[in-house]
C-alpha cells in the first residue's frame, strides 16, 4: 500500500475509549468482581521448600473446620498438568515440589478467611532436596536433575514434536549460524568480548490473578483474567479431559497484562474442587503470592563476542545466552520453548556471519514466562552496551558506529533473514538531528543512544460485523481489554472503512461459546492481525451494500499476517551523575519509533510512552531479590515500580512514511519501546561518568562500586 491510498482524514478525531465510561464510573468488571450463588472459596497450601519430596499430606485438621467443603492433595489429580505448550507444571503437586509456592493442596470453603485456616492446617511432610538456585549450575557436572528424562517424556507437548535438547535440565535450546564466522575473526582489526546479567521482574499489572469457575449440565463456565481465552479453553480441555467444546471461557475486562496473563495458574485446580463440591468455586491471588508464583522475566546472563574491522564494520558475531527458566516451562508459548526473541540478539545491525546460542534451563525457582517484549529488554541491554564499548574502544563515536552497521534492504541480519523495509537508518538520522548529539554538556552529564527493533505481530484472527436494520454496525469479536484500547481500535477502523460516524460502530466481545476463534491479545498482535480482520469485514459489508443487499445481515472478516516485518526504534538520553552517591537523573528522553499510519494518535502515544515508562522500571530500580529460591520482595512496597514522579516525559518523534501490513500501513507498538531504554541510560551513564555497570538494575550502588573500581585502577 503506498502513502497516497492510507486514509487521510478520520483518525484525527478525539479518541473516546470505547470501554472508558465503564473503567471511570466503576461499572466495568474484572475477574475478582465477580460471583455466584453458592460460591465458595479457594486457598492453597504450598511448599515453602524450593526442591522437596513430598512424603505425606494430612489434611484431617483441615477438613475438620466447619465452613470447608472440599480439600485436594495431588494424589487427587496425579498426572494432570497444564502449560501454554508443555504441560509439566502440575496441577497440585504429588510427589515433588520444585520451588517455593508450588502448590501442594487445595481447598474450598464457604469463606476465603476459613479457606486460608483450613490451608494452613495442612501438614505436609517434606524431605529437602538438594536445589539449583542459578542457571549456571543447572547444566554443571553433578547437578541434580529436576525433571527425570523418564517423567518428562510424559509431558504433553501441543506444537507437534518437541525439539531434543542437550541436557535434562535444559527446556529449550536454539542455535543459528550463517556466514563464515571463524574468518570473520580471524580477519577482524579487534575482537570485543563482554558478559552482561539481567535480573527476573514482574510485570507489575495492578489486578490480581483470579478465576470463577462452575459447572452447568455439561458445560464447564470458567471467568478469567486470561487474555487468550480460545488458548486457555484448548489447554483446560487437556488437562481437567473435557471437550474443548463443552468449556466456555470468558475474558472480560483485565487489569493490565503486559504479557502475564497469558498463562493461567488457577483455573484446573478450580475446576476440579468446582467437580468435588458441585458448586462454583473463585479463586483470587493475593500479591505476594503472585509474585512469587506465577511467570516472571526470565533473568539472563548473555556473553556477547563481535569481530570489526578497522572502521567499525562488523564481520562477525557470537552470542551465548543463558536463560533462567525456572522450575516449569509451562509459561512460554514458543514452541522452542523460549523466552520470546532470544535468536535476535544484535538487532537491527547487518551481521554476514553470526553463531547465535540460546539456551533456557530448568531452576528452582519462579517459573518463568512472557514479559512485555520477551527475551528482548535482555538481548538489548547485552547487545547495545556491547556496542558502545567496542564504540569506545575503537575512538568512534558510539551513534556513528550504529550508523555505519545499520541493516538496509537485502542485507542479512543476526538471524540470518533479509531485512524489507528497514527504517533504522531513516531511526538513526532522524535521532542524531533531534538529540543534539554533537553539542557539549557538563560536567557530570553524558549522552546515551541505544536501538532496537520488534517484529509487527503475527497470527491469525476473526470476528462478525453484522450490519444492523438502523444502519449501525457491530462488530462482535473474541479479543478482550485488558487496557490497549483493542475494542477502540476496532471502532475506528470500521468508521472509517464504511465511513460512518464512531459513535454508529458497536463492539461487542463475547465468551468463547459464541464468538469466532481468535488467538489473543499478545506478541504485537492486535493491530496488524486483528485490525486487519476487522478492515477486511468492513470492506465485505460495502461489497454486498453496493449489491443493494438490505440490511441486516453480517459478514466473517478474517486476516493472516506471517510475514517478519520489523519496526525500528531509538532512544537518546542525557542523564545527570552525582559521583559522590551514584544518583541518576534522566534530563531529556528522545525517542524516534517508525510506526507506520497512525489510526489513533493517543493511544499509539500513550502506548510509547508507557513502553517508555516500563523500560525505565527495569533499567534503574525493578528487580525481584531471590534469596535461597524465595523471592524477597514479594510485594509493591518492596518491588519497586515507577510512578509519575519518576518518570520524565520523553519527546517522541514519530515516522510514518514506511507503512507496515497493518490496517491502512499500520504498525506495532506496544512493545516496541521499552527494550532499549536499559542501555541507553547505562551508555549515558559511562559517557558522564567513566563508570560502566554490567547488570540491571543501575543502582546507584553499582555505579558507585564501578566508579570504586576505577579509582583502584580495575575493571569498571
Amino acid at each position: 500500500m503506498t502513502v497516497a491510498e492510507r486514509p487521510t482524514t478520520g483518525f484525527e478525531i478525539p479518541e473516546v475509549r470505547v470501554e472508558g465510561r465503564d473503567k471511570v464510573t466503576g461499572a466495568a468488571r474484572y475477574a475478582a468482581d465477580f460471583s455466584r450463588p453458592n460460591m465458595l472459596h479457594a486457598a492453597y497450601a504450598t511448599s515453602p521448600y524450593p526442591h522437596a519430596r513430598v512424603r505425606s499430606v494430612d489434611t484431617a485438621a483441615a477438613r475438620a473446620i466447619p465452613g470447608v467443603r472440599a480439600v485436594l492433595t495431588g494424589g487427587d489429580v496425579r498426572g494432570m498438568r497444564f502449560g501454554r505448550t508443555l504441560q509439566d507444571w502440575p496441577v497440585l503437586c504429588w510427589d515433588t515440589a520444585r520451588f517455593v509456592g508450588d502448590r501442594i493442596a487445595a481447598v474450598a470453603a464457604d469463606t476465603l478467611a476459613i479457606a486460608e485456616e483450613a490451608a494452613r492446617a495442612i501438614v505436609v511432610d517434606y524431605e529437602e532436596l538438594p536445589a539449583i538456585l542459578d542457571p549456571r549450575e543447572a547444566t554443571a557436572e553433578g547437578a541434580p536433575i529436576l525433571h527425570a528424562e523418564s517423567e518428562a517424556a510424559s509431558y504433553r507437548f501441543l506444537r507437534g514434536k518437541r525439539e531434543p535438547v542437550p541436557h535434562p535440565n535444559v527446556q529449550g535450546f536454539r542455535r543459528h549460524q550463517h556466514g563464515d564466522v571463524a574468518a570473520g575473526f580471524a580477519t577482524a582489526a579487534r575482537v570485543f568480548e563482554h558478559e552482561f546479567t539481567v535480573p527476573r521482574v514482574h510485570q507489575g499489572y495492578i489486578e490480581p490473578r483470579a478465576c470463577l469457575v462452575w459447572i452447568a449440565g455439561d458445560t464447564v463456565h470458567v471467568i478469567t483474567t486470561n487474555k487468550a481465552p480460545f488458548a486457555l479453553r484448548d489447554q483446560l480441555a487437556l488437562t481437567i479431559g473435557v471437550p474443548a467444546e463443552r468449556i466456555d471461557v470468558d475474558a472480560g475486562h483485565i487489569g493490565g497484562d503486559f504479557g502475564g496473563k497469558g498463562l493461567s495458574v488457577d483455573e484446573s485446580v478450580t475446576y476440579f474442587l468446582s467437580l468435588a463440591t458441585g458448586r462454583p468455586v473463585k479463586s483470587v491471588m493475593r500479591y505476594a503470592d503472585d509474585v512469587q508464583a506465577t511467570n516472571t522475566r526470565h533473568a539472563a546472563v548473555i556473553r556477547m563476542r563481535t569481530g570489526v574491522s578497522a572502521d567499525g564494520t562488523i564481520l562477525a558475531h557470537e552470542t551465548r545466552s543463558l536463560f533462567d527458566g525456572g522450575a516449569y516451562a509451562a509459561g512460554k508459548p514458543s514452541p522452542m520453548l523460549q523466552p520470546g526473541d532470544t535468536m535476535l540478539s544484535l538487532a537491527g545491525y547487518r551481521i554476514p556471519a553470526a553463531d547465535v546460542e540460546s539456551t533456557t534451563v530448568y531452576t528452582n525457582t519462579v517459573p518463568g514466562g512472557h514479559d512485555r517484549a520477551p527475551g528482548q529488554p535482555q538481548n538489548a541491554f547485552a547487545a547495545e552496551s556491547h556496542m558502545d564499548l567496542i564504540a569506545r574502544g575503537m575512538g568512534i563515536d558510539p551513534l556513528e558506529l550504529r550508523e555505519r552497521n545499520a541493516i538496509k534492504d537485502g542485507e542479512i541480519d543476526v538471524t540470518g533473514a533479509k531485512a524489507s523495509s528497514s527504517q533504522v537508518a531513516a531511526v538513526l538520522a532522524r535521532l542524531r538531528a533531534d538529540s543534539r548529539w554533537g553539542t557539549r554538556l557538563p560536567a557530570g552529564r553524558g549522552r546515551g543512544c541505544a536501538i532496537g527493533v520488534r517484529h509487527v505481530g503475527r497470527g491469525k484472527s476473526s470476528l462478525v460485523l453484522r450490519m444492523e436494520a438502523d444502519g449501525a454496525v457491530e462488530i462482535v469479536t473474541g479479543v478482550s481489554d485488558q487496557g490497549g484500547g483493542q475494542h477502540t481500535l476496532f471502532q475506528r477502523l470500521a468508521a472509517a472503512e464504511l465511513e460512518l460516524p464512531v459513535d454508529r460502530i458497536r463492539v461487542r466481545r463475547g465468551s468463547t461459546a459464541e464468538v469466532m476463534v481468535d488467538a489473543g491479545v499478545g506478541g504485537s498482535r492486535v493491530t496488524p492481525v486483528q485490525g486487519n480482520a476487522v478492515l477486511d469485514g468492513a470492506r465485505k459489508l460495502k461489497a454486498l451494500l453496493a449489491q443493494g443487499l438490505t440490511p441486516p445481515f453480517e459478514v466473517e472478516g478474517t486476516a493472516s499476517q506471517e510475514h517478519h516485518e520489523y519496526g525500528a526504534y531509538a532512544y537518546a538520553v542525557d542523564v545527570e551523575v552525582d559521583p559522590e552517591t551514584g544518583q541518576t537523573t534522566l534530563r531529556d528522553v528522545l525517542l524516534v519509533a517508525d510506526v507506520g499510519t497512525v489510526i489513533n494518535p493517543v493511544a499509539l502515544r500513550g502506548q510509547l510512552e508507557g513502553g517508555f515508562s516500563f523500560g525505565l522500571g527495569q533499567a534503574v530500580m525493578e528487580e525481584l531479590v531471590m534469596e535461597d529460591g524465595r523471592v524477597a520482595t514479594p510485594n509493591l512496597g518492596d518491588y519497586k515500580l515507577p510512578t509519575i514522579a519518576d518518570t520524565p516525559a520523553p519527546r517522541v518523534v514519530l515516522l510514518t512514511d514506511a507503512p507496515g501490513p497493518g490496517p491502512f500501513g499500520a504498525k506495532s507498538v506496544g512493545e516496541l519501546a521499552n527494550p532499549a531504554v536499559g542501555p541507553a541510560i547505562a551508555n549515558a551513564i559511562h559517557d558522564a561518568v567513566g563508570a560502566r555497570v554490567w547488570s540491571l538494575p543501575l543502582s546507584a550502588e553499582k555505579i558507585l562500586h564501578a566508579l570504586d573500581a576505577i579509582a583502584k585502577g580495575a575493571k569498571a
